[in-house]
Formats: structure tokens, sequence, C-alpha cells
């Protein structure tokens, strides 16, 4: 539980939200692709891309949340929100996290809808619209998949006991700026010679969830923002995984104050690990130049 004034609010309560609006925006994220993708954006750089889907989604979930809960702040990708320093209670939203891949129709993405406290996540839900799986953990509860398109039973997640670094699975991602995904890709390339192997799928919030579920032993990134991670790095965590988060003043979007810099990594690197395998990774990524790029 967490105390807000004199209101106490549960959890999973919040987690049962967060599951009932990402399952929502997730249907009309895949309800709507055809059109979508037909009206395309870019943000950052010419890669970095934007559909309507993407805003449509992030609309709906403030417009579910502002009946669910009446008078939350939310901070979602599109639209923005709350500035640094929100305390209390703040909804974090990734309407597409994926958004590349949704254009294409590469089928690793995701909703991802997350609630924190003092910039802390405490409960959340990541659904991949093709699939219909829904993850979703409690902070203190533990983390779940429900597997298919309504779905009732979840399974318990728990990470991969793997405690050899020469056999992990590592998922990574790059940046969009051409500069660094090449300082990115030497180290990665370095990084291949002491793991089994590599995965750039393109969704941070299913490669953490990846982690939670054993599916790889490791993930790394550089350059996120706070509703790319926000829900799966609880999902991770609460399955066990040892995750590290950037510092709030590498935040793109400096929302919140969550986490400690990682000095070794970098301030803006995000690290989630399963236990065996996680001292081992984290010693090779920096060795590898993870740190510097």
């Amino acid at each position: 539980m967490w105390s807000d004034g004199n209101v106490r609010v549960a959890e999973q309560e919040l987690r049962d939200t967060a599951v009932l609006v990402a399952r929502e925006a997730a249907e009309l994220v895949m309800r709507t692709r055809g059109s979508a993708v037909r009206q395309v954006d870019t943000k950052s750089t010419p890669t970095d891309v934007v559909t309507a889907a993407d805003r449509a989604a992030e609309r709906h979930v403030r417009a579910r949340l502002a009946q669910l809960r009446p008078g939350e702040p939310m901070i979602g990708e599109e639209e923005g929100g709350p500035g640094t320093g929100t305390t209390g209670l703040c909804w974090v939203v990734d309407p597409i996290d994926g958004t590349v891949n949704y254009l294409y129709g590469f089928p690793w993405y995701a909703v991802s809808v997350a609630a924190q406290v003092d910039g802390v996540s405490v409960a959340a839900a990541v659904v991949e619209p093709a699939s219909g799986r829904c993850w979703s953990a409690a902070r203190g509860h533990g983390a779940e998949l429900v597997a298919g398109h309504g779905g009732d039973h979840g399974v318990r997640l728990r990470v991969a006991a793997t405690d050899r670094l020469d056999l992990a699975l590592v998922a990574t991602g790059f940046a969009y700026r051409v500069t660094r995904r090449r300082r990115q890709a030497d180290a990665a390339a370095r990084l291949l010679g002491v793991v089994r192997d590599l995965r750039r799928a393109g969704s941070a919030a299913l490669d953490l969830c990846a982690v939670a579920a054993g599916w790889v032993d490791g993930y790394v990134e550089h350059g996120l923002n706070r509703w790319d991670w926000a829900g799966g790095a609880l999902i991770a965590e609460e399955a066990g995984a040892v995750v590290k988060l950037p510092s709030p003043s590498a935040e793109r979007a400096e929302h919140g104050d969550e986490a400690t810099a990682d000095s070794a990594l970098g301030a803006d690197a995000i690290f989630a690990a399963a236990p065996g395998i996680s001292d081992q990774l984290h010693a090779a990524l920096v060795n590898c130049g993870f740190g510097a790029v």
C-alpha cells in the first residue's frame, strides 16, 4: 500500500486499471492500423516516427484514466504531462512502444501503462496488440503474463536461472541518431564475443518483459524516455531481475525523480538482468565500451 494524504490505494487496484486501459488501447491500435500507418509524421529524426494510432491511443488512455481515476496526472509520449519533480501518483504511458515495428507490420510492439508514486513505478501493464499477451505487475505482488486474446489466467513470471555469461542471450536497442548508433554498434560487436548472442527487436517495454519471462537473460539500452521503461522495468523487477534505471537528469523528457545514475554504464542507461549473470554482464558491458556510447 502507499499513502497520499488521507487516501490509501492498493497497488493491485492500480494494476487492474492499467490492464484495463492498456487492453482497450491495444485493441484500438490493432483495429486502426490499416489507416493509421498512412498518416505518419517524424519527430527527432526522419527514422523516429509517430502514427495516427499513437496519438489516438494516447487520447483514449487519457480519457479513460480521467473517467476511472479523475484528478490523477498523466505523462504520455505524444502529449507530455507534468514537469520534473512530479510527486504523488502519476500515470506514465507509451501508446505504442515500437512504432517503427507497428509501421512495418512487425508484431513486436506494445501499449505500456504504468502508475508511479513519487517517480517510482508501483503498477504496470504492457499489452502486445498483435498477440493479445498482457504482462502486468504490482510492486510487492509479483509479475504475471496472461497469454492470448481474452485470456483470464496469468502465469507468474520468473527470470532465467542462468549463471554463465557465455550462455546468456542479451537484448539491446539503438538510438535514432546515426553518430550514437555507430558507437553502440561497435560496443555491441565487442559484446558478441562474450555472450551467447544479441537480440534487437525494437521495443524496450517488451524487451524488459522478455527478461521477466526468461526469454532473454539480460537487457541494456541508452537514451530512453520514462514512458519507454516505466512499465516494463517494474515487471522485470517483480519477476526477480536486477534493474538499474536512468538518473532523472539523463531523461530526455525529464519527468519524475526515480533511480540513481549508473556511473559506469552511463547516466541514461537502463539495465536489467537475471541475478545469476547481472554482475558479470554489467562488467562485460563496461569493458566493451557501453559506458561511452
